[in-house]
């Protein structure tokens, strides 16, 4: 999905001619040569790149300047880069290991980013996983939270599984992918993973449980409410295939 908002200011190739990209030869290129490939290759990724930087600093500057840095390491180690790979997790790899290298050591709280930036319905699908694959009683009061606080509870877990989470619910990546976006073991990336969407519900059922909306406060018990795939498609998710349409409705917020 391209950003709808101002992202990184880089000049981006008017066209990217078919090829087989797996049969260049790096060796043989010259300065000039790796240039345009870069630029026809790697420019095309900059939106989503940039989506990811914003959700890692939640500042709209700091995540220019995130993109801004990992394309000019990108560039300077292309050579490194093996024609016919996955270069979208490539270009993720250093986009994670700059923010860790940069911002993370700044120990500061980046502002927060405007919330027209995220899609309703990338948070929607992150929040509606369960360790068990199951739907619980507390989806029902979940479905009517405000997005904002969805936000607030995926940022609000710590980095490693948050970045999990991202990569894996947002983004779509498989845990190979992950694995070599974060550096990590595939094991370690479904451990993460686990353990962030389970932070991730326990924080929604909080802040439902806050506001009166939890099950209990309903007056409803798990059966009445239902529970597992019998109880049918949630409203959230018909939420999320409804923000996908061009004709995107602003989310109704029950309180």
């Amino acid at each position: 999905m391209s950003m709808q908002s101002p992202g990184p200011h880089i000049e981006r190739p008017a066209h990217a001619p078919e090829h087989d990209r797996a049969d260049i030869d790096v060796a043989a290129e010259t300065d000039a040569d790796r240039r345009v490939r870069f630029e026809r290759d790697a420019l095309e990724f900059v939106d989503q790149l940039y989506s990811a930087a914003l959700r890692m600093t939640r500042n709209a500057q700091d995540a220019e300047d995130l993109v801004q840095e990992a394309y000019t390491k990108a560039y300077s180690s292309f050579h490194q880069y093996r024609p016919g790979t996955n270069l979208k997790a490539w270009l993720y790899r250093i986009l994670t290991n700059t923010y860790i290298n940069l911002y993370r050591k700044r120990q500061r709280e980046p502002q927060q980013a405007d919330t027209d930036t995220v899609e309703d319905w990338q948070m929607a699908r992150a929040a509606e996983h369960t360790s068990t694959g199951l739907r619980s009683a507390e989806n029902e009061a979940l479905d009517h939270l405000p997005d904002s606080e969805v936000k607030a509870a995926l940022q609000s877990i710590p980095e490693e599984f948050r970045l999990a989470v991202y990569f894996a619910d947002v983004e779509g990546y498989a845990y190979k992918e992950i694995a070599e976006i974060l550096d990590v073991p595939i094991g370690t990336v479904m451990s993460r993973l686990h353990r962030g969407r389970k932070q991730l519900r326990e924080k929604l059922a909080a802040y439902a449980a806050e506001r009166g909306m939890g099950p209990m406060a309903a007056g409803r018990s798990d059966a009445e409410i239902g529970t597992g795939p019998a109880s049918g498609k949630s409203d959230t998710k018909q939420k999320a295939s409804a923000t996908r349409s061009p004709a995107k409705q602003t989310k109704e917020q029950t309180r």
